[in-house]
């Protein structure tokens, strides 16, 4: 998903309205000044993602499932979001994809076993013991 964000974004810059718009200072469509604050939430929106790989390395299965389902809600919402009014096929062909890989995320993160639940070897149900056998 981070490759797509940035790709997305990269090939912006061979659009005019875009380097048009970063000479004036602002995102071109959005009338949003190219500021301190602008850049700043735009690296916090991008080091969120990153940060998830390493807390779904490092976190506990709960944590990570809710986190994941959180955060893989939002981004969704706000690419849908970001999307609207977009013209360019490359843009909303990227998004689209993001928004598949990050429902991808919630789906994985709903299905995760939480640290709660018995393991197969520790206590195989009655199925889980048929499977092993068979």
């Amino acid at each position: 998903m981070l490759f797509i964000f940035a790709y997305v974004d990269i090939f912006a810059f061979w659009r005019a309205d875009v380097i048009n718009g970063a000479l004036r200072g602002e995102v071109p469509g959005q009338g949003i000044a190219i500021s301190q604050g602008f850049l700043l939430a735009a690296t916090a929106y991008v080091i969120v993602p990153v940060l998830m790989i390493v807390v779904s390395l490092l976190g506990r299965a709960r944590v990570n499932r809710t986190l994941n389902l959180v955060v893989s809600m939002l981004y969704t919402v706000s690419i849908v979001g970001l999307s609207i009014g977009e013209g360019w096929i490359y843009y909303l062909l990227g998004s689209f994809f993001e928004c598949l890989l990050l429902l991808a995320i919630a789906r994985t993160a709903w299905t995760w076993p939480l640290e709660s639940q018995p393991t197969l070897e520790a206590n195989p149900s009655a199925t889980q013991r048929s499977r092993l056998q068979g």
